[in-house]
């Protein structure tokens, strides 16, 4: 189970990792909808269009590689998928961040890796919609996160206006202060 869309649905992907002896090269794709690292979708790259055409390749990226970097392909994946390795790391908002504002990704923006529920409500602030969270965290628990907050007050991914353009205030400027001094 992941949640998308901010409702638990079935995982019908699954994420392809290396294991030590595996190189970008060699690492076998297996059938099925896999989600790919970057490194396989660039040496493999020819190997897997047509899958990737089919809807049954996706890619994931590491917290240190760029987006720009699938540039010409971005809007063929039905997913991407951006790996935390770490709470504390947060690189993967930066990438989520960029495929949407700057490459224009539309499709599922999925976090992996150790993704918690105190990260979700930030994590699609910056264009995430789907979420796979730690195996051994409740995810109904996880669900929870986005609720969090019920206000916010910079413009980002799902709020492209700043709080102070969208409030309305009575009477404008305080007639109480004008520049940190009383009138």
């Amino acid at each position: 189970m992941i949640i998308k869309n901010n409702i638990l649905v079935e995982d019908g992907w699954r994420v392809l990792r290396f294991n030590e002896q595996d190189t970008a090269e060699t690492i076998s794709v297996p059938e099925g909808k896999v989600i790919v690292p970057l490194k396989v979708w660039q040496a493999q790259r020819d190997q897997l269009l047509t899958r990737q055409q089919q809807g049954e390749i996706g890619v994931w990226f590491a917290s240190d590689e760029r987006p720009e970097d699938i540039k010409q392909d971005v809007q063929n994946f039905p997913v991407i998928a951006v790996d935390f390795p770490v709470f504390s790391d947060g690189r993967g908002y930066s990438i989520a961040y960029n495929l949407r504002a700057r490459l224009g990704f539309s499709g599922e923006l999925r976090a992996i890796g150790d993704v918690l529920r105190d990260q979700l409500f930030y994590m699609h602030r910056v264009g995430f919609n789907a979420f796979a969270p730690r195996p051994d965290r409740d995810i109904h628990e996880a669900l929870k996160g986005f609720q969090d907050f019920s206000e916010v007050y910079q413009s980002s991914i799902d709020q492209k206006l700043p709080l102070f353009k969208r409030a309305h205030r009575k009477g404008g400027i305080s007639n109480a202060t004008v520049g940190g001094r009383n009138r």
